[in-house]
């Protein structure tokens, strides 16, 4: 890539989103996407879904062909890591030993799986970021292997869901008493885990790892309360953290690449978005990591917007959604913030909206099985948004 235009820093949704408005808003400049993966962009979601699903075909879920990048004269340098920014030069070091400059940088490098040392030496342990992880995790269920997931947030369960779709025997840690208690509360967190229990999964709840039998394989895990959990396979799913370790060197710490409403950092000429981001929200009135798949979309594109000067968008509402056992689960809104919840449906239909409300006011919900309702409550959370913050 030439000595100027825009550099994108990345090979996920953010970064794509970010490529393709560029062009789409008519951008005649030279634009780079530094991939980190050998893969073209792709979208991520399937990773812990469709493609463990052994009636389909597994394939990378590209966002969009090399060829349409080509077409569009978007430069992709895939399997090349960035090493370091220099800002002062406007510079980008790869781990390959070379060097690219930028008019405009986006820092779009997503996030990495946190992992538990007790494990990291043993082979048959993972974690699931990449198409790899995704397959690796899938031959695990295609071979009847027992799978033992630590971490009961969405990305264990929706792995969980698959596995016992395809009959594989599956069990969950969690050190918390209930998945998600802290984001959804303990009524909703407690319907998340009779669900699981009732498709066949074994729920370990109030517990964690404290022991490994087994060398180079883990053979069992032995548990804080006693417990020994024979396995075939470990998945640890206990969270991300940004991959912003490549910033240092320009300020940037751990807690991601900060920035201001409209994916600006305090560096001059230098933007970010997407799960390394550390986004102003106006509403909480301070900056978050949001690590799903709707804010990299919005925060790819806004970052374009604002580059070639266009008008920003409202500030996006926090949303995401899961799929299990047939249901789709939609999320919006801020539901730590409420001091009530109600519901609206059936829980054991798995069929309901849970409203967390504060001072009587809307600032989340829950949708499990009505997409049709996802409408509605996004306007009233936005109005609320946009009036109140906190």
């Amino acid at each position: 890539m030439a000595d100027e235009g825009i550099l994108i820093v990345g090979g996920g949704l953010a970064a794509a989103r970010c490529a393709e408005t560029l062009r789409r808003y008519d951008y005649q400049g030279r634009v780079g996407v530094v991939c980190g993966e050998r893969h073209p962009p792709y979208d991520r979601p399937p990773l812990s879904k469709e493609l463990l699903d052994l009636q389909t075909s597994p394939g990378v879920p590209v966002l969009r062909s090399s060829e349409w990048f080509s077409e569009r004269g978007i430069e992709l340098i895939v399997g090349v890591r960035a090493t370091e920014l220099d800002a002062t030069a406007q510079r980008v070091t790869l781990d390959d030993g070379s060097a690219l400059a930028y008019e405009k940088l986006v820092i779009a490098t997503g996030a990495a799986p946190r992992t538990l040392p007790l494990l990291e030496d043993h082979s048959n342990v993972s974690t699931l970021r990449t198409f790899e992880d995704s397959q690796r995790i899938r031959a695990v269920i295609e071979t009847g292997g027992k799978l033992a997931l630590i971490g009961a947030g969405f990305i264990g369960q929706e792995v969980a869901a698959a596995a016992r779709a395809a009959g594989a025997e599956v069990s969950v840690i969690e050190i918390e008493e209930l998945p998600l208690i802290g984001v959804l509360g303990a009524r909703v967190a407690r319907w998340f885990a009779d669900v699981h229990r009732e498709e066949g999964v074994e729920m370990v709840l109030g517990s964690y790892v404290s022991a490994v039998v087994g060398d180079e394989r883990v053979e069992s895990l032995v548990l804080s309360d006693g417990r020994s959990l024979r396995c075939d396979h470990v998945l640890v799913g206990i969270g991300v953290t940004p991959e912003v370790g490549w910033l240092e060197s320009a300020g940037f710490d751990a807690s991601g690449a900060t920035t201001d409403e409209l994916g600006r950092t305090a560096l001059p000429n230098v933007y970010a978005a997407g799960d390394a981001a550390a986004v102003y929200d106006p509403f909480l009135r301070r900056n978050v990591l949001a690590g799903h798949w709707e804010a990299a979309a919005r925060q790819g594109v806004q970052v374009a917007g604002v580059i070639l000067d266009r008008e920003p968008a409202p500030p996006p509402l926090s949303s995401f959604w899961s799929d299990q056992y047939g249901k789709r689960i939609q999320y919006l809104g801020h539901a730590p913030l409420a001091d009530d919840v109600s519901i609206d449906g059936d829980l054991g239909q798995r069929d309901f909206v849970a409203h967390y409300t504060r001072g009587g006011e809307l600032v989340g919900a829950l949708a499990v099985g009505r997409p049709r309702a996802v409408g509605e409550l996004r306007e009233r959370l936005r109005y609320m948004t946009e009036r109140t913050p906190v």
